[in-house]
């Protein structure tokens, strides 16, 4: 049963790692060219570098915790430890994309504050 328990644990756990990824990498490149006032390059090149970092940690996290400390013996069991672990995997991949947008939208601001500062200097 254990070994059943780890086995579906990955097969949920990475995928949606990797959907996750994919859905932040595709739809934070128009956020992070914004962010970077228009420069395609640079806010593409960000972009791969944090979901590299994403899966990085998320990858660690999720090998992490994938010993379940003791040996489900039923399926009642198996699956009350893979709901533990599933629904951890799911809190920190929500709180990686809040923090993400978090940090991300006090650097739009900052980039904007700038752009204010900007026209007003270059008008006066």
């Amino acid at each position: 049963m254990v070994v059943w328990t780890y086995g579906v644990y990955l097969v949920v756990s990475v995928p949606l790692m990797v959907w996750v990824a994919r859905t932040l990498f595709v739809n934070g490149r128009v956020f992070l060219v914004d962010v970077f006032r228009g420069d395609e390059a640079l806010g593409d090149s960000v972009n791969r570098l944090l979901v590299v970092g994403f899966y990085l940690i998320n990858l660690g996290y999720i090998s992490l915790t994938l010993r379940v400390g003791y040996n489900p013996t039923t399926a009642r069991e198996a699956i009350e430890a893979l709901s533990g672990k599933i629904g951890f995997v799911l809190l920190v991949l929500g709180f990686m994309h809040f923090f993400n947008l978090f940090v991300l939208s006090r650097v739009r601001r900052s980039a904007n504050r700038a752009r204010i500062a900007a026209a007003s200097a270059a008008e006066a």
